[in-house]
């Protein structure tokens, strides 16, 4: 397990914009079997929502769309104010497997969607290198993934996924098949990597505290639809539990209908 205290301080990565992405009046699912209807939604550039809601209510599927693996049934799906037709570069999907190749080293993985971008070998191995000690891996950069642990092969995820300077980031629960203290190391290390890059993330997760900690808004599914959309008080504290707004936004988001 590490934590953002145990990242190495290298230089920042270039800021880019974050992509804008909304829904109109969108229903999700596959044809016959819908599982959000109406839903209404803008993600700013930069924010990081998170997405919470029972198994089942259309977290992933919310997800896939975004991505553009699935196309909505109704109504209409944009990035930057233009109709998103399907998979991007510029947006990256990070899972809860770590979808490492295993036959690749932990480098090798990082550098892939700068190699298939047809960046030099040199400049990809510098990035790539330079990702790996960002996210705590310095150390096993020429290890295969199943050389290490599964909090790392996350990281190592993470970092493929930041790699290629995506303009948004979808993540469909990367940290719920870990321990909790590597989980909670985990989300610190993802604030602190993704501090700078300017990238739009959509977090979908069924742990309200997690939810909660990462999201600047937080975004409640249930019973076929998009039922409200938060700000989570702030300042980003694990100590900051108590806080009277936290405690009731905790208390709406548990108590809502599920069907």
């Amino acid at each position: 397990m590490t934590s953002s205290s145990d990242v190495r301080p290298v230089s920042r990565p270039v800021s880019r914009a974050g992509a804008a992405l909304a829904l109109r009046d969108v229903t999700l699912g596959r044809p016959g079997a819908p599982v959000l209807d109406g839903v209404d939604l803008d993600i700013a550039p930069g924010e990081i929502l998170t997405v919470v809601g029972p198994s089942g209510c259309g977290k992933s599927t919310l997800l896939r769309t975004l991505a553009g693996l699935l196309s909505p049934l109704g109504g209409q799906v944009t990035q930057d104010a233009r109709p998103l037709t399907g998979p991007a570069a510029d947006r990256a999907l990070v899972f809860q497997e770590d979808a490492l190749l295993p036959w690749r080293t932990l480098r090798a993985n990082v550098e892939l969607p700068l190699a298939i971008r047809g960046v030099p070998r040199a400049e990809r191995r510098a990035q790539a290198a330079s990702w790996l000690t960002r996210v705590g891996l310095a150390e096993h950069t020429r290890q295969l993934p199943h050389r290490v642990s599964g909090g790392q092969r996350q990281r190592a995820q993470l970092a493929r996924a930041l790699a290629g300077a995506p303009r948004a980031v979808l993540m469909d629960e990367p940290f719920g098949a870990l321990d909790a203290q590597t989980r909670a190391g985990m989300q610190d290390l993802l604030v602190e990597v993704l501090h700078g890059t300017g990238a739009t993330v959509v977090f979908v997760t069924h742990d309200v505290d997690e939810a909660l900690f990462l999201g600047d808004r937080v975004a409640l599914l249930g019973a076929g639809r998009l039922l409200s959309v938060r700000d989570v008080p702030r300042p980003r504290d694990r100590a900051n539990h108590d806080d009277p707004a936290r405690v009731a936004l905790r208390r709406e988001v548990l108590s809502s209908p599920s069907d």
